[in-house]
């Protein structure tokens, strides 16, 4: 039998944004002390009332509380109930001191002041049109939140969410939900196909729904370019659909039928001798990725049949200019490459640390400045294009910033029809570009440029999906130059020497007392120690011996998510080590503070920010729900709703370091990692560090990693379609 009980909200002591969860100190008639409710309450804030049914339970340690299971609030009517309220932070632009000065002038009338006659507020000192404009905003919104709110709890939908469907959709928020749940997995960041498909159950939509299998499938089609995929193989994708759909393999086969039809996928029949569709001859694309793929090739191919603008030079005489001019003597290959760069119109240079990959671009910026030849430079990440900019001593932008991408108009603003004014192109840390960034990227290049693709083909592939480098190179239709000799000043880094072993399956060598030693390894099995020494290593022993900022230079790197010296756990114990101030919020089981080290996880247009971006918290403002993130030096405003968008960032994993370096990196390696454990992400995170390296684990984990060099598979065709086999 549940109970009913009314009261005022006092305050809030905890809330959690993406399950709605709460709890409360409320004031109840009739009773003395304040009572603590537990619940899913619907965005609720002191001063408000509060009409509860549920039941009371008795908490082993906090004691007797009110279990909430329905709740509805109304606004205050005492002049106490309506300070508390609006000083709440409920309303963005009113804070504590600014709701006491209201109520102070407009008394009981407040509410009704804001509700109806909100100019009236400009009598308050401090209030201005600005600030008017913004209560009103807030005010309206906060009205129509709470009807879509007590709509979606009605069908067990947390607040959190409640507040990205209203963000999205407004008014049509009910609309859109009733008629079709599963848009929300599509249009909205951080409500995926489950939680969509959770919405729909309650609202009575049936397992076999056509709605529901067809967004299944592109739900699973995106799960799968998650994992690196471009192309789905037929078969095994119906397989997979049933297994998370549990519906029957016709039901599923019908529903490929028709997001065909509506070209939300691409099945394209592929010849049958290509060794990878062995088991059938149909590759599923999501539409986006058929179009970047097929575009990849078509775009290279006009590259390479096209005539150059730049003019022919004598390769021979113009290396020997630019030795004297740098003061080199350069190798062989450095010499065939730029030689290849000279006469070719795309070429490849690949090799690992300490090759002399720089010393390349540099001669060919130096013998092409002689030219007169208009030159950009770009990188897929910031940190990237500015080691770039550094090494070469010329301006080199992200790929985002040199397509011009703009929020307000849409997309990219360089392309086919505003291509990009250059006669050469220089594209670093080429493997971590993805297919779908490739495709916008090749399509802004005129066709008489000149492109000169590096990086290190050993490193992990693009964290979005196919394998773009890999896939060019082994598909022989661009000049490739491979450089593979460690140049003498290379070899004093152990970083570099051991890096080199590891991609040659070779176990590196750990002589811990060298003097000037820059690798070191740390040999404990235990997680639970392993994740103590990571604590002491950042903390104190590798600022007090190498000088090393903590936070700024010193990045732990991990293989897992999950775990003890998993990335989330790493996170929460070296934020309250490294960062261990109390003033913060917490946002599920993430709590931010001022100075902490955060990551962006999603590309983020109208921001500028991308995913792999890190930055550090520079203030939080409660009562305006917003935090301020400095990135590089430039603030980045981020509602509480979009804190999803970021994560700690004091441990990352080896993936989200790609196309980074930092003076120290630290990293965990154990056997309970050993899923994960491959040669190219052992090396690619080992090539994140400048100055120093330390592991920590075991040889037997290291030596499973190294040993195994079979990558994991990502479907993809972009070397056929450039090869001419499909």
């Amino acid at each position: 039998m549940l109970t009913e009980l009314s009261g005022q909200i006092e305050r809030i002591t905890y809330t959690n944004d993406e399950t709605g969860f709460t709890i409360a100190r409320v004031k109840v008639y009739g009773q003395k002390d304040l009572v603590t409710v537990v619940g899913h309450l619907i965005s609720a804030a002191p001063g408000e009332i509060l009409n509860m049914r549920g039941e009371w339970v008795n908490h082993p340690k906090f004691g007797e509380q009110f279990k909430v299971v329905e709740s509805r609030t109304t606004v205050p009517a005492t002049v106490y109930g309506i300070r508390k309220y609006l000083g709440s932070g409920l309303i963005k632009g009113l804070g504590p001191v600014m709701a006491g000065r209201i109520v102070k002038k407009f008394g009981e009338q407040t509410l009704d002041v804001i509700e109806n006659e909100i100019q009236k507020l400009s009598r308050v000192n401090g209030i201005g049109k600005k600030r008017i404009a913004m209560i009103q905003k807030a005010w309206d919104e906060q009205k129509e939140i709470r009807d879509v709110m007590l709509f979606l709890q009605s069908h067990e939908i947390s607040s959190g969410y409640a507040t990205k469907i209203f963000k999205q959709y407004g008014n049509r928020s009910i609309a859109v939900v009733t008629d079709n749940p599963y848009r929300l997995a599509t249009d909205i960041f951080g409500i995926g196909f489950v939680i969509a498909d959770r919405i729909a159950s309650k609202l009575g939509f049936p397992e076999n729904s056509h709605l529901r299998v067809e967004a299944g499938i592109l739900y699973v089609l995106n799960q799968l370019s998650d994992e690196g995929h471009v192309f789905y193989p037929y078969e095994p994708l119906i397989k997979k659909s049933q297994e998370i759909l549990g519906v029957g393999r016709d039901v599923v086969v019908k529903a490929l039928g028709n997001i065909a039809v509506e070209r939300k996928i691409i099945v394209e029949d592929i010849n049958k001798k290509i060794e990878e569709l062995k088991e059938n001859n149909k590759a599923v694309y999501l539409a986006r990725f058929h179009l970047c793929e097929t575009s990849i090739s078509e775009r290279l191919n006009i590259l390479l049949t096209s005539p150059k603008s730049i003019r022919h030079v004598a390769s021979e005489r113009a290396i020997d200019w630019v030795q004297k001019q740098l003061n080199i003597t350069l190798a062989e290959k450095q010499i065939r490459a730029i030689q290849s760069a000279l006469t070719n119109k795309i070429m490849i240079i690949t090799g690992g640390p300490g090759t002399g990959k720089t010393t390349i671009i540099n001669a060919v910026l130096k013998i092409f400045s002689r030219l007169n030849v208009t030159t950009l430079l770009a990188a897929p990440t910031g940190r990237a294009a500015k080691r770039m900019s550094e090494t070469t001593g010329h301006e080199a932008k992200t790929i985002h910033r040199l397509l011009e991408f703009s929020f307000i108009k849409g997309g990219f603003q360089k392309n086919q029809e505003k291509p990009l004014n250059c006669d050469l192109l220089i594209l670093d840390e080429a493997s971590m570009i993805d297919t779908i960034l490739m495709h916008h990227l090749l399509k802004a290049v005129p066709p008489f440029a000149t492109v000169i693709l590096v990086g290190d083909v050993n490193q992990l592939p693009s964290v979005g999906a196919g394998n773009v480098l890999n896939d060019i190179i082994t598909s022989k239709a661009v000049p490739v130059v491979e450089l593979n000799e460690i140049f003498r000043q290379a070899k004093a880094s152990r970083i570099i020497v051991n890096a080199h072993k590891i991609n040659n399956g070779i176990l590196p060598s750990f002589e811990n007392d060298l003097p000037n030693n820059d690798f070191y390894f740390i040999r404990q099995e235990d997680p639970q120690k392993v994740l103590e020494i990571i604590l002491e290593l950042t903390q104190t022993r590798i600022p007090r011996r190498f000088g090393f900022d903590p936070v700024d230079d010193i990045q732990v790197l991990t293989p897992m998510h999950k775990g003890v010296v998993g990335a989330e756990n790493l996170n929460m114990e070296l934020q309250k080590t490294l960062n261990p101030v109390q003033d913060g919020i917490i946002r599920g089981n993430r709590s931010f503070r001022v100075n902490d080290k955060v990551m962006q996880i999603r590309n983020n247009y109208d921001k500028k920010v991308f995913n792999g971006d890190i930055g550090r918290i520079a203030g939080i403002r409660p009562e305006e729900y917003q935090v301020t993130v400095t990135f590089d030096g430039r603030d980045v405003a981020y509602e509480f709703s979009e804190l999803d968008e970021i994560v700690l960032a004091y441990a990352v994993s080896v993936h989200k370091s790609q196309g980074s370096e930092y003076p120290a990196v630290v990293i965990p390696i154990l056997t309970q990692h050993y899923i994960l454990l491959q040669r190219n992400l052992i090396y690619t995170a080992i090539t994140r560090g400048r100055d120093l390296v330390v592991m920590v684990g075991t040889r037997k984990a290291l030596a499973i990693g190294i040993n195994n060099d079979k990558t994991q598979k990502r479907y993809t065709f972009l070397r056929h379609r450039l090869n001419g086999t499909l």
